[in-house]
This record gives structure tokens, C-alpha cells and sequence, in this order.
């Protein structure tokens, strides 16, 4: 299919998933990377208390709300 095409389809909303090989598609930006962070204890505390609250790790708040910061200044 030439490239035409395929953006035709596309465009015009058609369902395209079934011409793509998604068995190598990468999500691009999206590799973690380990970094260290000090904060002090009181913030680790009410970290820890939301994590608890919401049922998932002190990471995963972390990340939750620096991405929402993110996208809100973006």
C-alpha cells in the first residue's frame, strides 16, 4: 500500500490498527529513568499518606502529580 493510501484511510477515520505491525512499536520518551531526589521527612510523610489513601506506591503518586503539573504549564 503506498503511502497515499494509507494516510487516505487514516484521515478519513477508517480503523488502521490492521495494517500496522505493532509488534515493534516503542513508546518514544516514555523509558524510565532512575533518578535520586532528597526531600525532607515531612513530605515523605504525607507522600506516604496519600499513597496509602489511594491504594497505590509513593512513586506512583509522585509521578501522577508531577505529570498533571506538567501538562498544566505545557
Amino acid at each position: 500500500m503506498k503511502a497515499t493510501e494509507f494516510d487516505n484511510k487514516f484521515d478519513s477515520g477508517e480503523d488502521i490498527t490492521g495494517l500496522l505491525d505493532l509488534s515493534k512499536a516503542k513508546r518514544i520518551n516514555l523509558t524510565p529513568k532512575r533518578i535520586n531526589l532528597n526531600m525532607p521527612q515531612w513530605m515523605i510523610d504525607e507522600l506516604n499518606k496519600e499513597a496509602l489513601k489511594l491504594g497505590v506506591s509513593r512513586q506512583s503518586v509522585i509521578n501522577i502529580w508531577l505529570a498533571e503539573r506538567l501538562q498544566a504549564t505545557a
